[in-house]
């Protein structure tokens, strides 16, 4: 019974003295500096990896504010302009009772932006601080965050369409605000700030915490 509890040690490649490479999976010794298959520089943690963390994460933070702020779209229908935020143009959708499509962008333009931001910021700090998730939900965690990255575009993607199509001279025209340059470099930034992030490190923390 005593042995049944008692935690099962696990040798990691880093203790064997192996290190994978992060391009093709394939696996040398320590001392190597290149891959030998891709020719991809070997590290077997990267230690400038939070620091970039934070670097991108500041940028695309400091990129959101304007993104809600200013204008997303600029609409121009026989010489009356109007312009329409994020929020405003999800309450425009709801006013309309297009509900389904509001709750489309609010949730791709908003949930998943400020999500994304206290993910990432909740793996960087769980590095240095105790966490009240395990290694393999915090894991998972940062999984879910790179594979939505690419679909927070959505408000982009709408406005390049429209603003394509939809060009009639004096009777209709629409034309993308300053909010959807702000937006798509929050994106961009939060997704490099998502890559930058060495998951490794969360077995590191786990393996050094004595709890």
């Amino acid at each position: 019974m005593e042995n049944a509890r008692r935690p099962i040690a696990v040798l990691t490649a880093r203790q064997a003295g192996l290190v994978a490479c992060t391009t093709c999976c394939k696996v040398h010794k320590l001392a190597d500096v290149r891959c030998r298959r891709c020719g991809t520089v070997l590290h077997s943690r990267d230690e400038t990896s939070l620091q970039r963390v934070w670097a991108w994460w500041i940028a695309g933070l400091v990129m959101y504010i304007p993104a809600n702020v200013y204008p997303m779209l600029r609409t121009s229908t026989l010489g009356h302009e109007t312009q329409s935020t994020i929020v405003g143009g999800v309450m425009e959708l709801i006013a309309y009772q297009s509900y389904g499509v509001a709750l489309i962008v609010f949730v791709a333009s908003v949930i998943i932006p400020v999500g994304k931001f206290f993910a990432i910021a909740f793996l960087a700090l769980s590095i240095k601080r105790a966490s009240i998730l395990s290694a393999h939900s915090r894991l998972h965690l940062y999984e879910v965050v790179e594979f939505i990255g690419r679909w927070s575009m959505l408000d982009v993607f709408v406005v390049a369409i429209l603003s394509a199509l939809v060009q009639f001279k004096f009777v209709a025209n629409v034309h993308p605000g300053i909010a959807a340059v702000s937006f798509a470099l929050s994106v961009a930034f939060t997704m490099l700030s998502a890559q930058s992030f060495d998951p490794r490190l969360i077995w590191d923390a786990d393996e050094a915490d004595p709890s």
